[in-house]
Parts: C-alpha cells; structure tokens; sequence
C-alpha cells in the first residue's frame, strides 16, 4: 500500500518538505549574520488549499528547435524564498539578519516538524489498529 497516494499522508509529505525546507534557509540566515548587506530569507507560507488543489511544481524545458521534445521536470524546490521587504533592524554594515528573530522562527519550525511528525505516527498506528495488527 503506497501511503503517499493517500491525501493525507501527502499533505503531511509536503508540509515536511516545506518545514525542512525553511529550517535550511533559516540556517543560511544565521550562517551570513556577519556577511555586509546580507539580507534574511523565509519562505512563503506554505498554503493548504493550493496545496489540496494540486497546482503542479513542473518547469517548462527549454527547446531551441522545432525537433527537440518539449516536456517538463519537476521543479528543484516547489517552495519559493522571499526577503523581507523591511527589515526589523540593520547593522551599520548593512546586514539585516537578527539573530534572536532567526532562532525564534528556527524554534516554531522545530515545533511544527513535531506536529507533523506525531500526525504521522498517529496516523499510522490508526491504520494498523484497522488492519488487525495492534499497536
């Protein structure tokens, strides 16, 4: 039984692509809190409804001629990154990371992986109890 082809389970795939996602450019952010000018990322929130509606995450490929095959992959990270328009406060050396906001959105990311990631063992010890295997 593929549990990714139940919309659940993917949903809770994708929620946990977008966490690890972010806790990556999170990391980044603090890794170049000393880079001059260094602007911090995040990511746009991750949005439910588009994501039940099953908007694609294909590119288009590139052709150069009328007899190459056009076609599509998937996308390198369906998430995009976004920098904060005005920044809460800038060092005289134009970098704008703060670190105390960084590690405050590095804890509710960890908090939310929890989630999802008791959502899913939840989730699985429920079907288990229905297909007679116990817990």
């Amino acid at each position: 039984m593929d549990l990714g082809k139940l919309t659940l389970f993917s949903a809770l795939k994708g929620r946990l692509g977008w966490l690890n996602r972010r806790q990556e450019v999170l990391a980044q952010n603090i890794a170049n809190s000393d880079t001059p000018n260094y602007k911090p990322r995040d990511l746009k929130p991750l949005n439910f409804k588009d994501y039940l509606a099953g908007q694609s995450n294909r590119l288009p490929l590139a052709t150069t001629s009328p007899m190459h095959v056009s076609g599509g992959r998937n996308a390198t990270s369906p998430f995009a990154a976004q920098q904060n328009a005005k920044p809460y406060e800038t060092s005289p050396d134009g970098n704008a990371v703060v670190l105390e906001e960084q590690m405050a959105k590095i804890s509710e990311t960890q908090l939310q992986h929890s989630l999802s990631t008791e959502l899913y063992r939840k989730h699985i010890g429920m079907i288990k109890i229905a297909l007679g295997k116990g817990r």
